[in-house]
């Protein structure tokens, strides 16, 4: 049986491993929304691009010094 100090400790970095897992998990689908976006946007389908980016964008709270947050902000500016 874990102590009660063992108890919050292993919740503690259960939670963590969560939060960075959802992060892992939204950089990847960052990736791949931005991704799409550039290709519609290069056959002329801006409005649908953007539709796809910007929530997934909207999204995130920080990192925004990233390079996959530059460029999804980058193209986000460009599609209006």
């Amino acid at each position: 049986m874990l102590s009660r100090r063992s108890f919050a400790e292993s919740e503690a970095c259960f939670q963590r491993s969560i939060r960075i897992a959802r992060q892992q998990a939204k950089s990847l689908e960052l990736r791949g929304a931005t991704s799409l976006a550039q290709l519609w946007r290069d056959k002329g389908r801006n409005e649908q691009a953007h539709s796809l980016l910007a929530p997934v964008y909207g999204w995130f709270t920080e990192g925004f010094g990233t390079p996959d947050l530059k460029d999804a902000k980058a193209l986000l500016d460009e599609l209006g």
